[in-house]
């Protein structure tokens, strides 16, 4: 499992959250500026988190999943900010062929964390 975030102490904290919730599997977390294009290839499901739609340290990732196919593989898009950056990172992962779990994990509340990211490693969506 892979979780890319902003490196924002909100999305961090919700990458936490997150990582708890996967234990039992391997689990690897970076900022998207720490990000290389190899930490992609052996994860079965990645999350991607940002505080606000479009953080610069997201240019490299967001080229990167234009000429990637990533079919066969799930992710889940968080945000503790806005629906908006939930919004940008499903946009983000579209063209990669990776099956994104439509529900956004939201700090405002609905679905917790461990619940969320059991849905995105089933593919309950």
């Amino acid at each position: 499992m892979l979780i890319v975030t902003d490196g924002s102490a909100k999305t961090e904290n919700l990458a936490e959250e997150i990582a708890s919730a996967l234990k039992g599997n391997e689990v690897l977390t970076k900022t998207a500026s720490e990000f290389k294009g190899n930490d992609i290839l052996p994860a079965e499901a990645v999350f991607f988190g940002c505080e606000e739609p479009a953080p610069e340290s997201f240019a490299y990732l967001t080229d990167l999943l234009k000429h990637i196919n990533l079919a066969g593989r799930t992710c889940g898009v968080f945000s503790p900010g806005s629906k908006n950056a939930a919004k940008y990172l499903a946009a983000m992962v579209k063209d990669s062929g990776i099956a994104i779990n439509p529900q956004p994990l939201l700090s405002e509340g609905g679905i917790g964390a461990k619940t969320w990211a059991q849905s995105v490693l089933s593919k309950s969506f």
